[in-house]
């Protein structure tokens, strides 16, 4: 096991996790949720949906469980399986995406299911290191997935483990530090029951050693934590320096016609949010400082009102758009199409132009 660094107040010996006590306690206290297989379904014989976790795992990533939850019914209820999805028109998967971020998750999401279909028969890769071969699957999520269903001995490491084990093991340094440590740490603890194990700890993480409270007391695996021996578990993780997100700035455009209709339309395929929906604007210039924005180049000569700004916070920037509008029957640009008010919330439109929309409508 990688080297570790522990806090100093953490004299104990390391020991592994308690497998059986943490799995007692799951099959008391697991987490309901659609897409999971209950695990006393599981020791019936119930076998998970590697279609349902592999769609649930894509979604959670960078992304909460309630707010997933709407997300999946949907796709579930459209695309009840790996072959609907595959023979869905990708625009259309774009569109039910729409507002959960990270958009080149849905352009894999297609592309992955294409490739189940076509080279793997509609069945998923048993093993985390054939389903790595799959468009958007990464050593987590082909280890969650191979775990879950079936019950692979690997390791299942996602931020609430990430949480779990810097707490257990009182770990000094920043989890992204200790990465290596962390999933050999976790390894040699992985049971026969490895799924139920994988999800026990994600339960763990997001109901008993959660990130602002340790409730130590009802912890299945605090006799042996390292944390719940220090002054305060919460203490761990420990949090890197925070970085200052560079600043990016630009202008948007908001056209409405006479039958109040906005133009929409299609963002490059490669790139931030490819193939998504947006209003027409500037290109997005690096910035030391707001005042240093371009200013606007219009793209009709026409009556432009400024209808404010507005503030989005991607992964490596912080964005800040002003927003314009105008009404003309013109389009801004050849390629696009218009789209009654009534009917945004069924197009590809990612968060930031929701905002901008909204902004500019006064919605």
């Amino acid at each position: 096991m990688p080297e570790i660094k522990r806090h100093k107040n953490a004299k104990s010996e390391l020991k592994p996790i308690d497998a059986a006590a943490l799995l007692k306690w799951y099959d008391k206290n697991a987490r309901q949720l659609p897409w999971r297989t209950s695990p006393q379904d599981r020791a019936a014989g119930v076998n998970p949906n590697p279609y349902f976790v592999w769609l649930s795992e894509i979604m959670l990533q960078q992304t909460t469980v309630p707010t997933v939850g709407k997300y999946f019914a949907a796709f579930t209820s459209r695309w009840p399986r790996v072959q609907d999805l595959a023979a869905a028109d990708r625009d259309d998967v774009l569109k039910e995406w729409a507002g959960l971020g990270y958009y080149a998750r849905a352009r894999n999401l297609h592309a992955c299911a294409n490739k189940v279909v076509d080279e793997f028969g509609g069945t998923f890769p048993t093993t985390a290191e054939a389903l790595q071969t799959l468009p958007g699957i990464g050593p987590y999520t082909s280890a969650a997935i191979a775990a879950i269903c079936f019950d692979e001995q690997v390791a299942v490491v996602d931020g609430n483990v990430d949480r779990v084990a810097a707490r257990f093991t009182a770990l000094a340094e920043p989890v992204r530090e200790a990465k290596p440590f962390i999933r050999s740490f976790i390894q040699q603890s992985v049971p026969k029951r490895a799924g139920d194990f994988a999800q026990s700890l994600m339960d763990l993480g997001a109901t008993i050693c959660a990130p602002k409270r340790a409730n130590c007391l009802i912890c299945p695996i605090s006799k042996n934590c390292l944390g719940t021996k220090s002054s305060d578990p919460t203490n761990f993780p420990v949090m890197p320096p925070k970085k200052q997100k560079p600043i990016r700035v630009g202008h948007a455009y908001v056209v409405e016609n006479d039958k109040g209709e906005i133009w929409l339309q299609q963002r490059p395929e490669k790139g931030l949010l490819a193939a998504m929906t947006e209003v027409p604007g500037s290109e997005w210039h690096k910035v030391e400082t707001l005042m240093e924005r371009p200013a606007p180049t219009h793209p009709l000569d026409t009556h432009w009102i400024e209808c404010g700004n507005v503030d989005h916070i991607f992964t490596h920037f912080a964005l800040n758009v002003t927003v314009w509008k105008a009404n003309a029957t013109k389009p801004p640009a050849s390629n696009g199409w218009w789209v009654k008010r009534a009917d945004l919330n069924g197009e590809a439109l990612p968060t930031v132009f929701k905002k901008i929309l909204a902004a500019a409508l006064n919605e």
